[in-house]
């Protein structure tokens, strides 16, 4: 942090009474009139657009940001983000309207891994691979951030650390994570974010990690601001403090709460715990200095985002400025880069010349919350997937429509008999020269405890299946002999064993921001070519391990046993790619492939690169002097290979294109047992293609993967 706003925040806070400093390390800090500082609510939200705050642009919900695989099209959102929230902060406070959401301390992005499909907040996530995770997450905190000599909006990397469920039991739950686990994959995002994007701000986790209350971990503050250099503010989660007296039991009351939080170094505290700052300080638990310099790191943030200076370069961001033309082209290019298409036999893209009929059956057809997800703003252009496919078939297409179903429940019409649209979805189907049926979850089914809604396991889910009474209307509509392309709307994965086996195509769409209808119409049509990638893997159903157990073993792409039904980084296209002249420097740091598209679509394809350290049979000791390497290299433990390096490129019809991808210092290292990366000598083997290479995406692409190796000598 500028050594100008620590000044500024230093000033300001010995200027002021004790108990006006212990005000000010609340989330809902009270104004100090006799210093002319008003007051300021810290909780603001800007996950996937500025959200809680009214009218703003919805992107696609991070999930499918992280489909993108794109880097510069995720910074220009997270700018679109910071000027919205910059224009709705200059214009609440003109109106002295000071409430939480109206302000420009973002608590976003959540760089959790999403380690297990069922979690109910995974849709919030860049999806389940750390590389991935953080370098999504450090060019949205730029975005944020800006470059200005003020911070533009404060971003605040969360959940800190190894937190993805589940949501139930989440205020009292202890994740028990090993010392390798936690450094190769529930971390690195934190730390790029920390040491790369130089974040504001980290909020801790409702959760202990190996029996300590993570808002107030010795093991991660150590971690966080003695090895990486934090130099912002840490945030307790929303009462996640009162659970360390009512749920974990690690304290018997607030007041040794409070202590407790604020010697470990939480500065602000989301929630009420911080309401006790004083009692705590007259019964001798905390002391002065501690919370002042709480204090202290909570306003050089405010102080770099220029609060206490009378003007900024942000000052004249209005209303504007907000809901632009500008920001709504972006939200419709993202939608349609976060697609991805699971399956294809050739019915897509439609074919208007042939099409002359067109239904369009089931409960997410018409469903404006499947364009939100969570954390989300409101929109004044929402195109549903029926309004979509409607503007894409235009005046010689019919388009017929059946809800088919409620979303979960057994009927839509409470008073009538069960499946009361079965009959009406059949005859839709029956009519139609292609069937595009909508299915799906929302935020009702999915998403984080306690929010309204969440029909089942407090917003996990219980089953990757759709809903049963969705069940129902897949199997009616496959017993109609008509063509049918699957248009899904979820935050996570969905077992499509059936659907795969039984319809045409399957596009996953995510909760697909405020033009997802457009996006997937145009794509169905061919107006656009998709080129999504899956940030996850898609499981079949009951094959995970407890959702409790926090040991990678068995989870995602990396550790998985036995074949997924679709495997991370995945997805179809229009056109083909032909990769050739895949050549490594010879330091090892940078590696070039020429791709080629083959068909007659101009396409973005995402080029992925993949590091292969395993078996640990392939590196040698050498002279790294650790003691004991074969019990701190398990070859069963270690990953089956990573994502290391991505690239998305735009390849017009008959062109290729020659990519670099710089291969990072990481990708060389291996995580032992007690947790310590280290550089082995031996053969490094890297992958690159549109896939990873694993045997089932071979077999759903009939492609491979380039491969090529490195002997690394010396480091």
């Amino acid at each position: 942090m500028n050594k100008e706003f620590k000044d500024i925040a230093n000033e300001l806070v010995d200027k002021m009474t004790l108990e006006e400093a212990a005000g000010q390390i609340r989330y809902d800090s009270p104004a100090i009139e006799r210093l002319n500082i008003p007051s300021y609510n810290w909780w603001g939200e800007g996950l996937h657009g500025l959200a809680r705050a009214g009218t703003s642009t919805v992107f696609p919900q991070s999930i499918g940001l992280a489909a993108m695989f794109d880097t510069d099209t995720l910074h220009k959102i997270g700018e679109v983000i910071s000027t919205e929230a910059r224009a709705k902060y200059n214009e609440s406070r003109k109106r002295e309207d000071r409430d939480l959401y109206k302000n420009i301390t973002m608590w976003s992005p959540n760089i959790n891994i999403f380690r297990d499909a069922r979690w109910g907040r995974g849709q919030e996530t860049y999806g389940e691979d750390p590389y991935l995770t953080a370098r999504l997450g450090v060019a949205f905190i730029k975005g944020l951030q800006g470059e200005g000599h003020y911070i533009k909006t404060a971003a605040c990397a969360k959940h800190f650390a190894a937190h993805s469920g589940p949501e139930a039991t989440r205020h009292g739950f202890n994740a028990v994570a090993s010392k390798k686990d936690i450094e190769e994959t529930y971390i690195p995002a934190f730390k790029a974010a920390v040491t790369e994007a130089d974040v504001c701000g980290v909020m801790g986790a409702y959760n202990r990690l190996n029996g300590e209350p993570t808002c107030a971990s010795s093991f991660l503050m150590d971690m966080l601001k003695n090895k990486w250099h934090f130099d912002g503010y840490f945030v307790s989660d929303f009462i996640a403090l009162m659970d360390f007296h009512e749920a974990h039991k690690v304290t018997n009351n607030v007041e040794e709460t409070v202590a407790m939080a604020l010697k470990a170094g939480c500065d602000v505290n989301a929630g009420y715990a911080y309401r006790s700052v004083m009692n705590a300080y007259e019964k001798g638990l905390i002391t002065e200095e501690e919370i002042r310099n709480a204090a202290k790191n909570a306003y050089k943030v405010r102080a770099a985002l220029g609060m206490f200076e009378e003007s900024t370069e942000y000052d004249s961001l209005g209303v504007l400025d907000i809901d632009t033309d500008e920001s709504a082209k972006l939200s419709y290019e993202a939608s349609t880069k976060s697609v991805v298409m699971l399956k294809n036999d050739g019915v897509l893209p439609l074919d208007r010349s042939k099409v002359k009929t067109i239904g369009v059956i089931g409960p997410t057809a018409t469903s404006v919350k499947v364009l939100e997800g969570n954390y989300n703003g409101l929109s004044s252009r929402y195109i549903t997937n029926l309004d979509g496919i409607r503007q894409a078939a235009g005046n010689d297409i019919r388009v017929l429509y059946s809800e088919g179903a409620h979303l979960f429940e057994d009927r839509v019409q409470p008073l009538a008999l069960p499946d009361d649209r079965l009959s009406e979805a059949e005859a839709v189907a029956q009519a139609s020269d292609v069937v595009i049926l909508c299915v799906g979850l929302d935020t009702s089914i999915e998403g984080e405890e306690g929010d309204t809604g969440n029909a089942f396991a407090a917003g996990d889910k219980t089953s990757l299946f759709l809903p049963e009474s969705q069940q129902k209307l897949v199997r009616v509509v496959a017993k109609c002999g008509k063509p049918v392309v699957v248009v899904c709307n979820t935050g996570s994965a969905i077992d499509f064993s059936f659907e795969e086996e039984h319809f045409n195509a399957i596009l996953q769409c995510w909760y697909s921001g405020q033009h997802g209808g457009k996006a997937v119409a145009d794509i169905l049509f061919g107006d656009v070519c998709p080129s999504g990638k899956l940030p996850v893997t898609l499981y079949y159903d009951d094959t995970q391990p407890p959702m409790e157990d926090y040991s990678m073993k068995g989870r995602t792409y990396r550790y998985i046993k036995g074949e997924p039904l679709y495997p991370f980084g995945y997805g179809l296209s229009y056109t083909d790619f032909e990769y050739s002249k895949l050549c490594i420097s010879e330091d090892g740091h940078s590696i070039t492939i020429n791709v080629k598209n083959t068909g007659q679509f101009d396409a973005d394809e995402v080029v992925e690169l993949y590091v292969d350290k395993q078996p640990a049979e392939k590196l040698d000791n050498g002279n790294n002097n650790i003691a004991d390497l074969n019990k701190l290299l398990i070859p069963d433990n270690q990953p089956y290979f990573s994502l290391c390096g991505f690239e998305r490129v735009s390849v017009g019809a008959g062109k290729e294109v020659t990519v670099n991808i710089p291969v990072p210092d990481e990708a060389y290292e291996t995580v032992l047992e007690d947790g310590q990366r280290v550089t082995l000598k031996g053969t490094y083997t890297f992958y690159v293609g549109g896939t990873q290479p694993d045997s089932r995406s071979t077999t759903l692409t009939g492609k491979q993967c380039l491969v090529c190796e490195i002997m690394k000598e010396n480091f």
